[in-house]
């Protein structure tokens, strides 16, 4: 832990993936589920994560953003990172924008930020 100005107290460590992370657990439509907030990345030269840009995980995906096909890349790259079956990720909002909000299913926030840190 770091004082600050003798008052407010923080950890040293201070994660950087939670400010994208929000519990969807208390929904009764999605228990065991977390939304993500992204900033999608299409037509990379290669899809990965990479790191954070504001209150988002910026993603780049390969896939050019034509008929869904970004979106899709990016739910399986997400998929394939978290070794979650891809049903379990969908694109709640923004489905034509490059800021998204995805819904995982089956994932607790700490497996969530453990597998987005390993990326």
């Amino acid at each position: 832990m770091v004082t600050v100005n003798g008052s407010f107290t923080m950890s040293d460590h201070a994660n950087p993936w939670l400010g994208a992370i929000e519990s969807a657990s208390n929904s009764p439509d999605s228990p065991g589920s977390v939304r993500l907030r992204v900033k999608a990345v299409p037509g990379a030269s290669r899809s990965k994560i990479a790191g954070m840009l504001g209150d988002r995980v910026k993603i780049a995906v390969a896939a050019a953003p034509e008929d869904g096909k970004a979106n899709e890349a990016l739910c399986e790259l997400l998929a394939k990172t978290l070794g979650l079956p891809r049903r379990n990720i969908t694109v709640v909002h923004g489905h034509t924008q490059p800021r998204k909000t995805l819904l995982i299913q089956g994932v607790s926030e700490e497996a969530l930020i453990a597998a987005l840190a390993r990326a």
